[in-house]
């Protein structure tokens, strides 16, 4: 449990919580450690997790182009969460990675309970469709 309470309080998307927090979130979080070359999620399948890289890179793909490299601190997972639709990109490991996976029900949780991580989710949500689509603002 201490190592997921460090690896909580490393990553930028839970710095703002305390202690309380913290314990609070550890119990809606698991550990997962994966090898290099490995899929986490694939692009038009269901969602069910969403994902923080807590150290290593994961590369996003959609039809096969590269869109962005995410490291330690980036999430992802969380459209086919929020809307219900299938994933919208592939996610491969580039290197070996530490990730923290939040299941659909818990990141409900996670969201309704921690209004501050819900804020930076959804911004970062504006920010990935901008991305995508310069005519979406």
């Amino acid at each position: 449990m201490d190592r997921k309470i460090e690896l909580l309080r490393s990553v930028p998307l839970f710095e703002s919580q305390g202690q309380r927090g913290i314990d609070e979130i550890s119990r809606l979080v698991r550990v997962v450690d994966l090898p290099a070359g490995r899929r986490v999620v694939t692009e038009g399948e269901p969602g069910h997790d969403f994902f923080v890289i807590a150290s290593g890179s994961v590369r996003i793909e959609r039809s096969g182009r590269h869109l962005r490299t995410l490291g330690a601190g980036d999430f992802l997972g969380e459209i086919a969460l929020i809307d219900g639709g299938p994933r919208t990109a592939t996610a491969m490991t580039e290197t070996d990675a530490q990730l923290l996976v939040i299941s659909q029900t818990d990141f409900g949780v996670l969201l309704e309970r921690f209004p501050e991580i819900q804020e930076t989710v959804l911004q970062a949500l504006a920010q990935r469709i901008r991305h995508l689509d310069p005519d979406a603002a």
